[in-house]
C-alpha cells in the first residue's frame, strides 16, 4: 500500500495502518471514513481552498487531524485549539485571511 500524495486517495485502510490500528472491523472503517471526511471538510474550510486534492502537503495534515481525532474519540475540530503542525501546513496555502479583489480599495481617488 503506497502512501497517498492526494487528500481524496486516504482510505480507512491505510488510515488504521497510520495509526497502528490492528483489528479493523466495519465500525472502525466507518469511524475512519468518518474522520477522513472530516478532515478534509476542515481542511476546505479553514484554506477557503475547494480543491485541497492540488496540495500534496494536506495529506500529512489530513493525517494529523484523523490522528488526534483518533486519540481523543470526537470528531470536532476546532480552529481554536489546531495542532500547531496542521496549522503551519494548512496556512500555507489559506485563502481565507486574503482580501478579495472587488474588496481591496482601489488607488484612484474620487475627488479631482
Amino acid at each position: 500500500m503506497s502512501a497517498p500524495t492526494k487528500v481524496s486517495e486516504i482510505t480507512p485502510e491505510y488510515l488504521a495502518k497510520y495509526l497502528r490500528i490492528y483489528d479493523v472491523d466495519a465500525d472502525v472503517t466507518d469511524e475512519l471514513q468518518s474522520f477522513i471526511d472530516t478532515a478534509a471538510a476542515f481542511i476546505k474550510s479553514y484554506t477557503g481552498q475547494s480543491d485541497i486534492d492540488q496540495f500534496p502537503e494536506f495529506v500529512q495534515a489530513a493525517l494529523l487531524l484523523c490522528a488526534d481525532m483518533y486519540d481523543t474519540r470526537t470528531m470536532y475540530v476546532g480552529k481554536s485549539n489546531v495542532n500547531k503542525a496542521v496549522a503551519s501546513i494548512l496556512d500555507l496555502h489559506s485563502d481565507n485571511l486574503l482580501a478579495k479583489p472587488s474588496e481591496v480599495p482601489s488607488d484612484e481617488s474620487d475627488t479631482d
